[in-house]
């Protein structure tokens, strides 16, 4: 991204990039290999990494999407590279009726191939056997993400054959981010977050640039969307990271290390 938050204009096509230092099956079995490797995809920009990472990983990639407050940013850059490529939400069930239709609006304009993940169980199901679990504190809200937002997700992975998954986390969003790379080991399949190091400037930017939306409710003051039990807006003296789960936590546990390292 440039310095007033638009994209960059990836390279000429005639245009040689730097070789990568270490290759996927390198950086597999070697972790200086994939932290030479992540050193090299810092320098890139979110078009250049993502085009790399597609050329790249054998298998099938795999974009996953809350469509939340600025999804449409990610999802017309990586749709651009690759129209056909699926798009996985997972639906709890709880989402709000605003994210329900923006994810409408999304799909048609993108064309999107998307797959929608569910549990197992009825949202009423599900609360006639465990009760409103995120009312029942840090413990209860675990258990909640673990049956259903991981496992859908951890099931529609492995059921496209996913070998590379692609998300859109970023470093500003949390403190429970700021340490995240680029390129990441998810179980047995590779993990790519193509605008890790992008700021709200510059996603405000591409979305502007581009003429694309921000979800209904940012206009109402949500800064991040999920559940409609389990997400506030901002208000004054509220921390942005605690208008998620009650201030308990920040992770709704799709993208946390615990999950990803049993994934596939």
């Amino acid at each position: 991204m440039s310095a007033d938050g638009t994209s960059r204009s990836a390279p000429p096509a005639a245009e040689a990039r730097p070789r990568a230092p270490a290759t996927l099956v390198e950086a597999w079995a070697d972790d200086a290999a994939l932290d030479a490797l992540n050193a090299w995809l810092e320098s890139l920009d979110a078009d250049a990494r993502l085009a790399w990472a597609l050329a790249n990983t054998p298998g099938r990639a795999v974009l996953s999407t809350s469509f939340g407050a600025q999804s449409a940013a990610v999802l017309h850059l990586v749709t651009r590279q690759a129209p056909e490529l699926p798009v996985v939400l997972v639906d709890t069930g709880y989402l709000f009726p605003e994210t329900y239709r923006f994810a409408d609006e999304l799909t048609r304009r993108f064309g999107l191939n998307l797959h929608v993940a569910r549990a197992d169980e009825s949202p009423a199901w599900f609360e006639a056997r465990h009760g409103k679990l995120w009312q029942q504190g840090l413990d209860g809200i675990e258990r909640y993400n673990q049956s259903r937002k991981v496992a859908p997700m951890q099931r529609a992975l492995d059921a496209l054959g996913a070998t590379l998954w692609i998300a859109g986390l970023r470093r500003s969003q949390a403190s429970t981010r700021e340490h995240r790379r680029v390129l990441e080991r998810a179980g047995n399949r590779w993990k790519l977050h193509p605008v890790i190091d992008w700021s709200d400037r510059d996603v405000g930017g591409y979305l502007k640039t581009h003429a694309l939306p921000y979800h209904p409710l940012w206009d109402q003051g949500y800064v991040s969307i999920g559940d409609v039990h389990t997400t506030r807006p901002l208000s004054t003296g509220v921390d942005a990271e605690a208008t998620r789960f009650f201030g308990l936590k920040r992770e709704c546990g799709l993208h946390e290390p615990a999950a990803i390292a049993t994934s596939g």
